[in-house]
């Protein structure tokens, strides 16, 4: 019984408690983003923004440890943490792309598909232990997002007014 609480609890490179505040915060980050793109009913929203920016936190943070590993930190064994940077980049721009559809000769989702892409870049820069990084990035979002979002939708009022 011991071996097996043993392995439920190995030893981390980074503290328990610092690898689920940098959960959170991928959580958090994400949900500014996800709850602008629910707020204009997209397809991709609060749920879907935090899963990708909590996994992509998971992939950072899983790549740290087993970089740390027992019998993994032998030079015979290379792990390249940038390969899950572009793992995970591959992987959300699939994710992505199918928010992006094509109806009447107009391209629809392609600022929900960026969204997520670039959740998943906030969650690598959360899992990495880049706050900084993590909240300038979600801050310039929103405000890319909704006041952008807002500038854009009120010029566009007025063109159709004036038609």
């Amino acid at each position: 019984m011991d071996q097996i609480v043993a392995d439920m609890f190995p030893p981390t490179q980074i503290a328990y408690p610092v690898i689920f505040a940098r959960f959170i915060g991928a959580i958090l980050f994400g949900a500014v983003i996800g709850l602008e793109r629910e707020r204009k009913d997209r397809p991709a929203g609060l749920k879907t923004h935090i899963m990708v920016s909590l996994a992509a936190a998971l992939f950072a943070i899983i790549s740290i440890e087993s970089v740390h590993m027992p019998g993994l930190d032998q030079d015979a064994v290379r792990i390249d943490p940038l390969r899950v940077v572009e793992a995970v980049t591959a992987g959300v721009a699939f994710l992505a792309a199918g928010t992006i559809v094509l109806s009447k000769g107009e391209v629809k989702g392609l600022t929900t598909g960026a969204s997520l892409w670039l959740s998943g870049a906030i969650g690598l820069a959360l899992g990495f232990g880049h706050w900084m990084i993590g909240l300038f990035v979600t801050s310039a979002a929103f405000f890319v997002l909704y006041v952008l979002g807002r500038l854009e939708h009120g010029r566009r009022q007025s063109e159709v007014e004036k038609e």
